[in-house]
């Protein structure tokens, strides 16, 4: 079987939603919403190989560590691994007094019941109830009418209300999903959220938890944010209800959904770090909050570390995060592109002469050091890369800021090295070929050893130095109307090597009392030939004679 020329004989749009005068298109997202991290129920129960206790208590202390308030914790009526580790939290006094921990139970008193009994004695926590309310789910998985449907809504509600009864030294907070509302009549999800409702009677000083779940990602985000705008408007007693979102992944939209149902009315925010969950996964917290950072917005989550987020999610979950995801994946601070090179080069080089922090360079929505992430690894060398992306890594890793010109010389260099291994090339690979190129290594036919600079009496310059040729020392002079010129004149007079300086530069490559100094040199042979040559000391001028030097021993080859 193959792909359908005319899809549309088996499959149909999604319905638009009967949203008028809909106001969030023009709104913006201003403050962080409520965060419930899923990660330890629907981010556990998708893993191939759930979490055992050990992993279960560590994502929940990096879940605490980032800042998230609301966590659910799991479904206590599922199996015994779940029932302990809920209750080993109560127990042992490791829910703080402003966490919300939260079970997930189906619209069943005897699995309400398990659910009190898990989290009996905790000072606070939130108890979440579902059904499922779609016309699929009602008619194909369950044989049931609306009427039905909406008896099981009511009463998973009287459950919640009598087995909160029982436990009166616990402030019990609800949570009622009209599960696959996304797919669902919306006016019949709000009769069912009204039902619930009535029965447990929350005020604006307590409100009722309503969580609109896009249980099958079936349409575009604005769909979903009409959806969820229209339930605002027609809910009754909006303003006794935090309305919350869970978005799935199965679009590829479900960061867009959520935003989108923030700025329609919604409260709260469910989800999963780095969007893991059934199918496709569910939302990405990360990806919501840095997005909000990223707009000037405190998202109240605290990613300063991601690489540790990431290592301690892996670890349990036993899913790599890919290397691309936003914020988080290895490569998404990145550039191999020789043009994303030079402009993220450039940029950085401007954001160090502004006179304010606003952040501002290209093809980085967010500066990598806010996320514990190092400027080291933004720009990374292999055949694809430019000239730019060279000098970036010899400059963050040895300090050499290259003139343009020479960027060009040596960039010939590592594309060939590049394309020769056929793989990304390291700052120790680049280091190492500068040095072959530039001739820092291996002793060469002219090297300095000792020297001193006159003035003599007509204002010339007097360069008298012992350089060695191949092995041999030899005492040289020459005069020029400076150092530079002085040691060009003594080649040519001492060795017959004449060479004129077209371009030369220098900078510090240290701080401190034990700084040390880079020259570059450009010269040109008699025949037109350009060479370059490099010094480095601890003494500039020292520097500059050797880059003079480093330029000699080039015409030779």
């Amino acid at each position: 079987m193959t792909m359908l020329k005319d899809p549309s004989v088996k499959y149909r749009p999604f319905p638009q939603v009967p949203l008028t005068n809909r106001q969030w298109p023009s709104r913006t997202i201003t403050k962080a919403p409520r965060w419930l991290s899923t990660d330890m129920r629907d981010g556990n129960q998708s893993l191939i190989d759930p979490m055992d206790a050990e992993k279960k208590s560590r994502f929940f202390d990096l879940l605490l560590k980032v800042g998230v308030k609301e966590i659910e914790v799991g479904f206590p009526s599922a199996g015994a691994t779940e029932y302990d580790f809920i209750r080993g939290l109560v127990d042992t006094g490791r829910i703080p007094d402003d966490v919300l921990v939260q079970v997930l139970t189906q619209s069943r008193e005897d699995l309400i019941r398990t659910s009190f009994e898990a989290l009996a004695g905790a000072k606070q926590a939130i108890v979440h109830v579902y059904n499922a309310v779609s016309p699929l789910w009602r008619e194909v998985v369950f044989g049931m009418t609306q009427s039905q449907i909406k008896d099981i809504a009511r009463a998973g509600a009287t459950f919640l209300r009598d087995q909160a009864a029982r436990f009166p030294q616990t402030d019990w907070h609800f949570e009622y999903s009209p599960e696959t509302f996304s797919t669902a009549e919306i006016d019949f999800s709000i009769e069912c959220c009204e039902a619930v409702m009535e029965i447990l009677q929350p005020t604006v000083e307590k409100p009722i938890i309503l969580n609109l779940p896009a249980t099958v990602e079936a349409a575009t985000p604005n769909v979903y944010a009409d959806q969820i705008e229209y339930f605002c408007n027609n809910l009754p007693g909006r303003d006794r209800a935090v309305i919350s979102l869970h978005t799935h992944n199965d679009r590829g939209t479900g960061v867009a959904a959520a935003e989108l149902g923030l700025m329609a009315g919604a409260d709260r925010v469910e989800g999963c770090l780095f969007g893991n969950g059934e199918r496709t996964g569910n939302c990405c917290l990360v990806t919501v909050a840095l997005n909000m950072y990223t707009q000037g917005i405190d998202p109240e989550l605290d990613f300063s570390d991601i690489d540790e987020v990431i290592q301690t999610v892996e670890y349990c979950n036993q899913l790599p995060v890919h290397p691309r995801h936003p914020y988080g994946g290895e490569l998404v601070f990145t550039a191999f592109s020789g043009s994303h090179q030079d402009a993220i080069k450039k940029g950085f080089a401007a954001q160090e002469k502004r006179n304010d922090q606003i952040w501002s360079v290209p093809y980085l929505p967010i500066d990598p050091a806010d996320l514990g992430r190092s400027y080291e690894a933004v720009i990374r060398v292999n055949s694809q890369s430019g000239k730019g992306g060279f000098a970036w890594v010899l400059e963050q890793d040895q300090g050499l800021k290259l003139p343009k010109k020479m960027q060009a010389h040596f960039s010939r260099h590592v594309q060939a090295l590049a394309d020769e291994l056929g793989r990304e090339l390291q700052a120790g690979d680049i280091w190492q070929v500068f040095r072959r190129v530039y001739r820092l290594d291996a002793p060469q036919h002219l090297q300095l050893i000792d020297y001193e600079e006159a003035k003599s009496a007509d204002g010339t310059r007097v360069f008298a130095g012992k350089i060695s040729v191949d092995g041999n020392v030899q005492s040289v002079s020459g005069r020029g109307n400076g150092l530079i010129s002085s040691v060009v004149a003594t080649l040519k007079e001492g060795f017959g090597i004449d060479i004129d300086v077209r371009d030369y530069s220098e900078h510090a490559l240290t701080g401190g009392s034990d700084a040390r100094a880079a020259a570059y040199v450009e010269c040109v042979t008699p025949d037109g030939r350009a060479v370059w040559g490099v010094g480095i000391d601890e003494d500039v001028a020292t520097a500059s004679v050797r880059a003079i030097l480093s330029a000699a021993n080039a015409t030779r080859i």
